[in-house]
């Protein structure tokens, strides 16, 4: 779908979504509504409380990215309870979770790295304490028949929505080929449109994320991914972004929260379990299991021992640092705002490294 952002004011939102690297949900699924620990569906932001009261559950805005849904798993199981941490996690699609982060409906929101740098400058900082996974596949740049590598490219007419990180992405896989942004003409084309934008012939290419990538790749027979977010990990890094207020009055509760994500993570990369985590994570969405599955495939689920590896400092897409720090240079580039942010302020690896030290939950 076109997202119409409007966060902090029509211009600057509309620049939100530059960066916004997931799709949203395909369905509302039914989670027990305003139950401490479980999914509320589809709560509009603007029906939240802009205040959480003084230790109430910690509130979560989450969306449809696998990375995301896997919290899924933690909620039917009781892994909250278990941990001692009450927890109030709301649907949205993925803007409308930003928006209301921004607006202070809730403590903490699943973003992207980039995204997290929009709105933290658009007046929302955040801190991201987990990394739940990275793109590996997902984002793909397909071409029609007959074009088979980026090489391939020079000349053509490539279909991306500008600013977005799928452009990030093009520029990545451009420069893996010797090629720059004036060796192609680029189209500018909303996401949502880009699967009958190249089926359509009025492109020979364009970039795209799951579901869109696979819907492109579906319409089009002999279309080909040529180039992946798995050709260049670490370009997108998925986290859990928490208010630096809440963090700071109740980091011993977020420590809890991340110790239950390294059980999400290690229970869905067991291959014994992986059957039952596809269905908790598919009735979320709103898909079969059969459906979802493949979607697993394109990214790569971080455990606490993984995500603390690319938590540390680093210059290239391997740390959450070179990463950010890449995408807050894209950022500037194309105007999503204008000086660049001290990128070190969103990241904070403390909390898994404590909750490493404290030892692998059950």
């Amino acid at each position: 779908m076109t997202w119409l952002v409007r966060l902090i004011g029509l211009v600057t939102l509309l620049l939100l979504g530059a960066s916004c690297g997931r799709a949203a949900g395909p369905a509302e699924g039914s989670g027990d509504e305003g139950a401490p620990g479980a999914a509320r569906a589809g709560t509009p932001a603007a029906a939240l409380p802009a205040q959480a009261p003084a230790g109430g559950a910690l509130r979560i805005a989450y969306s449809d990215w696998p990375g995301w849904v896997a919290w899924e798993i933690a909620l039917q199981k009781g892994w909250f309870k278990e941990a001692g941490v009450e927890v109030d996690f709301t649907w949205f699609e993925y803007v409308p979770s930003m928006e209301a982060y921004s607006a202070g409906k809730v403590d903490a929101v699943c973003v992207t790295n980039g995204d997290a740098l929009v709105t933290g400058n658009g007046g929302a900082p955040s801190v991201g304490v987990l990394v739940n996974d990275y793109s590996n596949g997902n984002d793909m740049v397909v071409a029609r028949p007959g074009i088979t590598r980026v090489a391939e490219l020079r000349g053509k007419r490539v279909g991306v929505e500008v600013g977005f990180v799928g452009h990030l992405l093009l520029l990545n896989a451009l420069r893996s080929a010797g090629l720059g942004e004036k060796d192609i003409q680029i189209v500018n084309v909303p996401t949502d449109q880009t699967p009958q934008t190249l089926r359509s012939g009025a492109v020979d290419a364009i970039v795209a994320w799951q579901p869109n990538s696979g819907q492109a790749l579906r319409e089009l027979p002999g279309s080909t991914a040529i180039f992946t977010s798995a050709d260049a990990p670490g370009i997108i890094y998925d986290l859990l972004a928490v208010s630096p207020k809440s963090l700071a009055e109740r980091r011993a509760d977020w420590v809890k929260v991340v110790k239950v994500w390294d059980r999400v993570a290690r229970f869905i990369k067991d291959e014994r379990n992986l059957d039952e985590a596809v269905r908790l994570m598919s009735a979320r969405v709103g898909l079969s299991p059969a459906q979802y599955r493949p979607l697993l495939s394109g990214m790569f689920f971080l455990d606490l021992a993984g995500g603390m590896k690319h938590l540390e400092k680093g210059d290239g897409l391997a740390s959450l640092h070179g990463s950010s720090k890449i995408v807050d240079e894209f950022n500037v580039k194309n105007s999503v705002y204008k000086a660049p942010l001290k990128v070190e302020d969103y990241i904070d690896s403390s909390l898994t490294a404590e909750a490493l030290a404290a030892g692998q939950a059950p």
